[in-house]
């Protein structure tokens, strides 16, 4: 690929030091800066605004605040070149020079462009638009896995299509949550207690830290002392917290993929069984819980969505992210007179946690409404300080993690605006695309580079399965969203050889291809192929995100079976790929079982498409005479 000519293309020069860029007064309030002069922050305060004093000892989150503050530059930079016009010549070609005074390419007349969506929503018309500097995931974009599945190079595979029912009607179609007719709360010993908040500090207040200490010791002592038989709001986050609490413990230690025991699954549908009656419990009581305005009961709107992520119910979950994300917002406008500076810092937090939480979502049912927190998350402040764990370095790494998964989230929602937003994105343009992933590959590699040592990690295929190529749990479920971004990012040069090379050019048009744009292939697929293969049962993972995963593994199979038609692709893929899709049905279906019923519709139509995929693979390699395996570094 040609090298980029910043001269030429006059793109905004841009330092690579790690160079403070907040004032000092933003820098100590913990909020964002605009790095103006004065910043806007100081201006609207009416603050002295300086720069340059910052203490020489900097903390591990100073570092990674200012890695994301450093990508935003960056990505603020795009907004000037990305769409402009006479710059596309100087931009990197996907095409070798032969082709370059050819049309624009096989991307105008192809199939990709006619794939058909759901109606459009009022909220995804062009005067409900964000700017640039909001990360929003568009409404309607065409990265779905439906929307893969619908590409034109299935067609040779009409059986993967038959029976297949949109993730939506079955969702909606599912039986309603079964309560009983008069709640029973489960006994449990000091012990127990002790056990259950444990848990839950180290699993959900650990991936979402938006309990307080002083939070966890009131519900500590709330079922200590025998749950009230009244409905408040407390005693809904005290249940909340210990039905989170219990079901941290069915999916903790699935990350080493041994064999559980009897013993061990008993324990389990145990624990997964109170849950359930504390749960129930809530469901009763969730009245008063809508009925009030202020952080606690924002709080039991998240975890109650956080419940039904692990039932495994998107759209039960999806509809108290918004209604949690509705307090959100209305508690940012209007902050209470009697808020304390924890409360203000607990609403942020939940917050940054909606965000993460709807834009997942959404990665997979694009059609959902938005409920509005990713149109001012560019001006809400990231987390700050929170007292959340006892150890202050679990403390310290939890905050950290947050940011990670925070930093990622708004990139991966650029990456599906810039190049996947109907109608504006540049995926489908060849002269647009390889400028912008480039650009974006460079903001993914900057987001790694700031993570700390706890959270870091190896990529390549010699890493799979190696259990030191991650210090922790945590950095492997990062390394599984660094892949999702990455193959996502490269998806374009696959989709564009794809338009052009399956209606049988030949291997004379293939030869044209630039060497560029075949390595960027690559990238896509290995990408795909390390993502499958590097899942675990992280904790993370299964208690909140195995509906998501299971539609994300399905669609990265799909793409690798696309590519395994075309013989320049084929070859491009490690023979590893012939073992992805048991891989996957072993993790799937055992995460199944270990949740236990009711199981998920659209989990098990996900294994049964990545069960159809891997057979279509292996009749595809059994049909060839031989094939060759390339693996570049």
């Amino acid at each position: 690929m040609e090298p980029l000519d910043n001269d030429t293309i006059n793109e905004p020069s841009r330092k690579r030091l790690r160079t403070s860029h907040a004032c000092d007064t933003c820098r100590a309030r913990k909020i964002r800066c605009n790095g103006n002069t004065p910043c806007a922050s100081c201006s609207a305060s009416h603050q002295e605004c300086t720069y340059g004093s910052e203490a020489n000892s900097r903390g591990k989150s100073d570092l990674i605040l200012e890695g994301v503050l450093r990508v935003e530059k960056f990505l603020h930079e795009m907004k000037a070149t990305i769409g402009t016009a006479p710059y596309a010549d100087h931009r990197p070609s996907v095409v070798s020079p032969a082709l370059r005074s050819a049309s624009r390419g096989s991307f105008s007349g192809s199939p990709l462009n006619e794939i058909h969506h759901p109606q459009r929503t009022p909220i995804s018309e062009p005067q409900y638009q964000n700017n640039f500097e909001n990360a929003v995931l568009d409404s309607m974009h065409t990265s779905t896995t439906e929307s893969v599945l619908q590409w034109p190079h299935f067609d040779a595979f009409p059986n993967m299509r038959d029976g297949y029912v949109p993730i939506f009607h079955l969702e909606q179609s599912r039986p309603a949550v079964k309560t009983r007719a008069t709640p029973v709360h489960p006994y449990v010993t000091a012990e127990d207690i002790d056990e259950i908040i444990e848990s839950f500090e180290h699993t959900i207040n650990f991936w979402y830290p938006t309990m307080s200490r002083g939070q966890l010791e009131q519900v500590r002592n709330l079922i200590s002392d025998g749950i009230p038989e009244g409905d408040s709001i407390l005693v809904c986050l005290a249940l909340l917290t210990m039905a989170l609490g219990c079901v941290g413990l069915v999916t903790t230690g699935l990350a080493s993929m041994s064999p559980l025991s009897e013993e061990d699954r008993k324990r389990r549908a145990s624990k997964r069984a109170m849950g359930d009656m504390y749960f129930d419990s809530v469901l009763k009581k969730l009245h008063v819980v809508h009925t009030n305005v202020g952080s606690t009961a924002t709080h039991c709107l998240f975890f109650t969505a956080m419940y039904f992520a692990f039932l495994r119910r998107p759209l039960q979950a999806w509809e108290y992210i918004n209604a949690a994300s509705a307090k959100c917002l209305l508690l940012l406008s209007y902050p209470p007179e009697s808020e304390s500076a924890e409360d203000q810092e607990r609403i942020r937090r939940i917050f940054w946690s909606c965000y993460i939480l709807e834009s997942d979502y959404m990665a997979e049912l694009s059609g959902l409404p938005q409920s509005g927190v990713a149109r001012i998350e560019s001006t809400t402040p990231l987390p700050g300080e929170y007292s959340t764990h006892k150890d202050s370095q679990v403390e310290e790494q939890s905050s950290l993690y947050f940011l990670a998964c925070i930093s990622m989230r708004r990139l991966l929602n650029r990456v599906h605006q810039l190049l996947y937003a109907r109608g504006t994105g540049a995926a489908l343009d060849h002269a647009r695309f390889p400028y912008v992933v480039a650009e974006l590959y460079h903001q993914l590699d900057d987001w790694r580079e700031v993570l700390p040592p706890a959270f870091a990690f190896g990529v390549g295929f010699n890493e799979v399965g190696n259990s030191q190529s991650t210090a922790t749990e945590h950095g492997g479920f990062l390394r599984q969203r660094y892949l999702t971004c990455r193959s996502v990012i490269y998806r374009p040069y696959l989709v564009w050889m794809l338009s052009g090379m399956a209606g049988g050019n030949g291997s004379s048009s293939e030869l044209l291809v630039s060497q560029d744009a075949l390595k960027n292939c690559k990238a896509c697929l290995d990408a795909c192929l390390l993502h499958i293969l590097n899942l675990r049962g992280f904790g993370q993972t299964v208690m909140v995100d195995t509906w998501i995963c299971s539609l994300s593994m399905a669609g990265a199979m799909l793409v690798l079976l696309a590519a395994c038609r075309i013989p320049a692709l084929k070859d491009m893929i490690g023979p590893e790929v012939l073992g992805a899709g048991d891989h996957l049905k072993q993790l799937l279906q055992g995460w199944q079982s270990t949740m236990g019923e009711p199981t998920s519709p659209s989990v098990n139509q996900a294994i049964r498409i990545i069960s159809d995929v891997d057979r279509f693979i292996q009749e595809v390699y059994r049909a060839g005479e031989s094939y060759s395996m390339r693996r570049h570094p």
